[in-house]
């Protein structure tokens, strides 16, 4: 799967699981150049506002967005930094 079809899938899973507010996916695999994991599309840094987020604690949310993600995050995305908050608290 290319970078591009990898972003394109994820961000797709994202808006039918947790249908977002508003949603930033970045691929931030170039700042990891050199370390382990660092190809094209396996870092990705996420900025979501839900109202599927609300009442839920950090971990709560998070496990929304690994649950969403499954299927990517078994095979090839290394690291994943969420910012998920819902529209009052943005």
């Amino acid at each position: 799967m290319t970078a591009s079809s990898l972003h394109a899938a994820m961000t797709q899973a994202l808006t039918e699981r947790l249908e977002p507010v508003s949603m930033e996916l970045e691929d931030d695999s170039a700042a990891h150049a050199g370390h382990a994991g660092a190809r094209e599309g396996a870092h990705f840094n996420l900025r979501i506002v839900s109202v599927r987020f609300a009442g839920l604690p950090r971990v709560a949310r998070h496990r929304l967005v690994y649950d969403a993600l499954r299927p990517w995050m078994a095979e090839g995305v290394h690291a994943l930094a969420i910012d998920a908050r819902t529209p009052d608290e943005v």
